[in-house]
């Protein structure tokens, strides 16, 4: 303890001790890390094979009567394609359209499960509620009110459409290999662990031979959004950081172009 002695030095020392207190004080929180889970909108995007593709037509561009430089284009596309959302309503009557789902679906806390070591060999490999259950013996529970994607690896055959999703034939679903998640995987996520919103890097939900699409069921019955074809999901963490999915606000859409980010603290 200081002594501070006499009047006349008490009121400096006090003063330097508060100031050297504030010039150690801890610093504030570091700038995030914020990584990109989406893929660009352009001419290679890849859509589901009976759907209309991305398409960018110029209104104009170059200088405008003024001098000045103008650019505007028009665009259009089917609802599922590229990184988008699969709105609850899209596989379940009287739920969730894209403009009524909550923001806290879409803004929460996200964890990373990686399957990409099962699925190389595999292209029909379907993610089990085994999956999740090793994840979680490793990694603490799924808590409540994530949002959980899942790493397949299928991001690296992107914009091959025939590696991606195994034909490149318009119109073609009868050849469609890709991952997704098993109706036992879904019901697990729903049911047992109540998140907010799911996402994958391969084109559906539903692995790419499904005819009864029962994952999506699951997941929209739930009210439980889906993410697809995204991105970089190698350079998250497991856990620890935060997705922020905001899709094009379609009113009564079943679907939307998706701007989906992570932010790592």
């Amino acid at each position: 303890m200081l002594a501070l002695g006499s009047r006349r030095y008490g009121l400096a020392a006090v003063v330097l001790i508060l100031a050297g207190a504030c010039t150690h004080a801890s610093p504030g929180p570091e700038t995030p890390r914020w990584v990109d889970l989406t893929h660009p909108f352009d001419e290679t995007t890849i859509y589901w094979p009976t759907s209309k593709p991305f398409a960018l037509s110029t209104v104009h561009k170059g200088p405008a009567g003024g001098g000045y430089w103008y650019e505007a284009n028009n665009f259009e596309a089917a609802e599922h394609g590229g990184t988008h959302i699969d709105a609850p309503v899209h596989f379940a009557k009287d739920r969730w359209a894209v403009d009524a789902i909550p923001l806290d679906r879409l803004i929460a806390p996200g964890i990373r499960v990686d399957v990409s070591g099962r699925v190389q060999d595999n292209a029909d490999y379907l993610i089990s509620r085994a999956d999740f259950i090793e994840w979680e013996a490793r990694h603490g529970r799924i808590e409540a009110g994530s949002i959980v994607l899942v790493r397949t690896g299928w991001e690296a055959r992107w914009p091959d459409k025939k590696r991606y999703l195994g034909t490149d034939t318009t119109g073609d679903t009868a050849n469609l290999h890709f991952p997704g998640f098993h109706e036992d995987a879904a019901r697990f996520l729903t049911q047992e662990r109540n998140v907010a919103a799911v996402g994958l890097d391969t084109a559906s939900l539903d692995f790419g031979q499904s005819t009864e699409f029962k994952a999506h069921r699951v997941f929209g019955a739930a009210n439980v959004p889906g993410f697809e074809n995204l991105t970089q999901l190698g350079t998250l963490p497991v856990r620890g950081f935060r997705v922020i999915a905001l899709p094009m606000k379609i009113g009564g859409g079943s679907g939307a172009p998706l701007r989906i980010i992570a932010e790592i603290p």
